[in-house]
This record gives C-alpha cells, structure tokens and sequence, in this order.
C-alpha cells in the first residue's frame, strides 16, 4: 500500500491528509438538523451527522489528495453507531480512490496486539469464511510497550501489503517528558527512529518501506535529525495549521525527492469555514471553504519546497 500512497501522491502533487476527526461541535446545524430529525437526539443521530459531514468534505476534495486520516476516538465516543460510520467513512474513501490511514494509536503487545492488527489491517476467520473488519490501508501504533507490541502488525502488514506509521516524536506540548528523555546520551525518539528505520528494512516497497514514522510539525529540527536516521520510511506529520505547523517549517521532513512525508491537517480543513480566512463561505458551504483550504495547505507546502 505504500506503494499507493507513493503513487497517490506524484499524482496528486499533494503530500497532503484530510484529517476526519469530526466533533459534533464541527458540524454545521443544517446537518445535525436533519440527522437528528430522522434518528432523534441519540448517538444514532450523531453518526448520521459525522457519516454525511465526512461524505461532503470527501466528496469536495477527493480529487486533490492523496490520503484520509480518519482518528477514531472521534467516532468510538458515540459508541456502536460512531464506529458504524467510521466504517461507512473509511469503505467510502476507499471507493474514491483514497489511502486510509486509522489513526487508532494502537499499543499492547502478543494475542491483544494481534488482534487490533487484524482487526484494522488484516482479516479474520469466522467458521469457514474469512472476512475484513475495518479494512484500513495505514494505522498509527505507538511502540512504547516495545517490538512485541509492533511485530503483530508487522506480520499483518507483510501478509496483506499494508502498512503503519510509528509514533516517534508526537506534536503535543508534553512529548518531551518521555520522548526527549536522554538514553545513552541521545534523545529516547531518536532511539525509536532507528528500530523504525530497522523494522522497515524487512518491508520494503519500491521506493520506500511500509513501516513509516509519525513526527510532529511542531518540532522542525528534530524533524530533520529524524529524516536522516530513517531514509526510507515515510514520515507523516501532524500539527499542520491549527497546532501552528506551517510550509516552511516542513521542508527537512522530506527528501531531495520532494517525497517521504505525507503532511496531515484536521480541523484547519474540516472546520475551515468557521476560520476568518473562509468564512465568507458561510456554513452552508462549508464543504467549498474544506476544498479552498485543501488548496492553499497544499500551495504553501509546495511554495516551500519549491525555495528549499
């Protein structure tokens, strides 16, 4: 898959990811309106609503991007009817031609680990059939219980051609009490770049490994180091816009190439309409303001690789 993404990406010329993390807080009125009118106030209502405002931003920016990164806390706090329509979220995204990346930020190790990595990327038996549950392309996995947390999925992604991002170097403030903590002289997330870039050696695609890396654009330098010790992993990289990531801060998290990153905002695309730059738009439109904010991220990340 990480060929796909590779391929989505030349293609697009946007190493770009629609974060679809809906809050309800997220969702125009009109649309809550009508779900809540058909399934009443209850968490059947709230998954109406997130499936339908996911389907309008996709159906808006598909052709843009190469990629959806759907975190799934956002739908499992509606309970059985949000994981509904992140299942419905992640099928639909597949149909139009996008790579899924679950954010579920899985980590446990043996039977467990097993069985989140199947259920995300894998498939499962049941009597004599074999069915996929969710279905994903990517998941993010944090290593921090170590390799026997991540080997399952490793397994999962060399059986079905997929692939994980690895939580190396997070983009939130706290990060550094663990992460930056020094281990032999170096900095714990640098530690963890190398078992990544170790990892990925035994899954390589064409041009780059299926075992890649999540490091955040909050932290430009380290971004830099962490490029280096991992030439082959693909990097995505959270904290884009509304955590203060900007273009020119995300040039060292690429290669010569003008590849290896896949950069990822949130709610600075689903919710750009309620931002001054888009508001013009108004909330009828916000699926327009969605795509005009697509396109500006993907002009200022281009515009800085460009003066590199």
């Amino acid at each position: 898959m990480i060929n796909q993404l590779v391929s989505n990406i030349k293609k697009t010329g946007a190493p770009v990811a629609v974060g679809l993390d809906p809050m309800l807080g997220y969702i125009p009125e009109h649309i809550q309106k009508k779900a809540f009118a058909q399934y009443g106030e209850t968490l059947e209502g709230a998954a109406e609503a997130i499936w339908q405002f996911n389907k309008a931003i996709v159906d808006y920016t598909y052709d843009l991007i190469p990629a959806v990164k759907p975190q799934i806390a956002m739908y499992e706090q509606f309970g059985i009817p949000g994981l509904a329509a992140f299942k419905k979220t992640t099928d639909y995204c597949k149909e139009k031609g996008l790579v899924v990346i679950g954010d579920i930020k899985r980590g446990d190790i043996g039977s467990t680990s097993k069985a989140y990595a199947v259920g995300h990327l894998g498939r499962v038996q049941v009597g004599s059939k074999t069915l996929v549950p969710f279905d994903e392309d990517f998941v993010t996995v944090n290593p921090y219980l170590g390799s026997d947390g991540v080997h399952p999925f490793l397994d999962v992604c060399r059986e079905e051609k997929k692939g994980v991002f690895v939580l190396v170097k997070t983009s939130n403030p706290s990060s550094g009490e663990f992460q930056d903590q020094l281990v032999g002289g170096r900095p714990l997330y640098e530690l963890v770049g190398e078992k990544v870039a170790a990892w990925g050696e035994e899954l390589m695609g064409d041009e780059y490994s299926y075992v890649g890396a999540v490091v955040g654009a909050t932290y430009p330098e380290m971004g830099r180091v962490l490029r280096s010790i991992m030439p082959n992993a693909y990097i995505l990289v959270p904290g884009y816009g509304a955590q203060g990531g900007r273009g020119k801060d995300l040039v060292h998290f690429f290669n010569e190439d003008g590849l290896g990153a896949i950069v990822n905002s949130s709610r600075g695309i689903i919710a750009a309409y309620r931002q001054e730059q888009y508001v013009k738009y108004g909330e009828a439109n916000f699926a327009d303001a969605s795509r005009a904010a697509v396109k500006d991220m993907i002009e200022d990340i281009k515009g800085a690789l460009e003066h590199e």
